[in-house]
């Protein structure tokens, strides 16, 4: 294959995946001007080795875990510059808004959790991965994204600030989904 047409291939494996490399991007950084650099600069990675990468047959699963491990090491080297809102300081009201809020929650108690264990509920939960999938984004084994699944489950269902009604564990997996 000539760099002529491996470039033709990328150009197109990027018309395809852009929407759903850039929602994957968004939930690991939480900013959607940071998720576009995160999913360019993963794309960008994927392109220097992209005649590699098809040989292998798993240019999602390549970029993907790019983007993670990239996440990950931007959030160990720069601080969040917002301070957010303690979920005492905003009442939630009983409005249409409510489960927009709620969402609002849930995403920012995701940012707080350890960036493995967020990259892990992302894969699993949001981009519906299956546990093998997820494992093979993040080079692990299938029984560590379980237990970074259960343990991440479990502090979202603590930090949470949900109406006492509707924090059941089936509320939250719904809500993840």
């Amino acid at each position: 294959m000539s760099r002529h047409d491996d470039d033709e291939e990328f150009r197109l494996f990027v018309q395809r995946q852009w929407g759903s490399l850039l929602r994957t991007a968004y939930l690991l950084t939480g900013d959607r001007g940071t998720a576009e650099d995160l999913t360019q600069s993963a794309l960008e990675k994927t392109h220097r080795r992209w005649g590699r990468v098809l040989r292998r047959d798993a240019p999602e699963v390549y970029v993907r875990r790019a983007m993670v491990n990239t996440a990950i090491s931007w959030r160990r080297r720069r601080r969040p510059l917002e301070v957010p809102l303690l979920t005492g300081d905003s009442q939630p009201t009983h409005d249409a808004y409510v489960q927009v809020e709620q969402r609002q929650l849930l995403l920012a108690a995701l940012r707080r959790l350890p960036p493995r264990t967020q990259a892990v509920l992302v894969l699993r939960y949001f981009e519906d991965l299956s546990e093998a999938d997820t494992a093979k984004v993040l080079g692990c084994s299938v029984g560590a994204v379980k237990s970074q699944a259960s343990r991440g489950l479990a502090r979202l269902r603590t930090d949470f600030a949900a109406p006492p009604a509707a924090q059941s564990p089936v509320r939250l997996e719904e809500e993840l989904a």
